[in-house]
């Protein structure tokens, strides 16, 4: 299968699992924007000559999502997590670069062929009359996707509680030269604990955006950006293997968060954004994590499906 037809099927699938919804993302399709400013830690440039990273306050867009491609999703409901953060940087240069996390520490699969394969049997699973055995064969073959299925993911008290990972390892290089592996992390200043499924069941059904615009009416909500550097032994090219949290970590910076983006400019500016995790400025670079160019991709050719009737 060419590479096009690869990434036309994935998007095929993913709109058989959740249906279509003009103008909204396959997945993720119910979120919030908000803005505010990102400073960077001293430790930054030691990591990467990134413009982004320098040390000056920089402007940002970040949109909190829900996991399912179905708008009406409820904030409680299983099928909002894994939640996603998505944040774009404004560079001195008028360009921007972002990053794309989710509320998993992983992915379901290494490859696209595998994605495209996990997709069509959660596709085959979910038609009327549903045919089960796509996925089950699948399943039984990658155990790292079923743990993804069956994992617990709690739904948060806020958007704003939780940590949030960028699952595809990237390059950094600063201005000596140096070379490092990493991967991001966003993660609350204080951690908060998620809801029971008693209590997640019977909030509102949009309580996630409710709470972070009743939390920016007390002040700036603050995460802290974080990369993970890999060890020797660490999967570098499989997104889906997790890894050890006692390896050494740099902080980036700061996410200040301050406004949220007015009501009647959300639908609209959310239809023309396309957050793109490939998107990275002089400084940080691919792995060979082939997800990563898949996802690239993906998301372009979403964006202009989106944007069609």
């Amino acid at each position: 299968m060419s590479q096009d037809r690869l990434y036309d099927a994935l998007l095929d699938a993913l709109a058989a699992t959740f249906g279509h919804h003009p103008g909204f993302r396959v997945t993720h399709a119910k979120g919030v924007l908000l803005r505010g400013t990102f400073a960077a830690s001293p430790s930054a440039p030691v990591l990467s000559r990134a413009a982004h990273l320098q040390g000056q306050p920089e402007s940002v867009l970040l949109r909190f999502s829900n996991f399912s491609g179905v708008p009406a999703t409820e904030d409680g409901d299983p099928q909002a997590s894994p939640h996603g953060l998505a944040v774009r940087f404004a560079l001195p240069d008028g360009e921007f670069t972002d990053i794309v996390t989710h509320s998993f520490n992983g992915f379901p699969v290494a490859t696209p062929e595998d994605f495209l394969s996990f997709l069509q049997g959660i596709a085959a699973n979910v038609a009327t009359p549903p045919n089960p055995l796509p996925l089950q064969t699948f399943l039984a073959n990658h155990p790292r996707a079923e743990h993804f299925l069956q994992a617990p993911k709690p739904a948060p008290s806020s958007y704003a509680s939780v940590e949030y990972f960028g699952v595809n390892a990237l390059v950094f290089s600063n201005r000596q030269g140096e070379v490092f592996i990493g991967r991001y992390r966003i993660e609350p200043l204080l951690a908060e604990p998620a809801l029971s499924d008693q209590q997640a069941a019977a909030m509102p059904a949009d309580y996630l955006q409710d709470e972070i615009g009743a939390r920016l009416t007390r002040g700036a909500v603050k995460l802290r950006l974080v990369v993970q550097l890999a060890a020797p032994g660490d999967a570098i090219e499989d997104g889906s293997i997790p890894w050890s949290r006692s390896h050494e970590e740099v902080e980036l910076g700061i996410l200040t968060l301050d406004t949220l983006v007015p009501a009647e400019e959300q639908q609209l500016a959310q239809q023309r954004l396309d957050f793109n995790p490939g998107r990275l400025p002089d400084g940080i670079a691919p792995s060979h994590d082939p997800m990563i160019l898949a996802r690239e991709r993906l998301y372009q050719r979403a964006m202009l499906r989106r944007q069609q009737p």
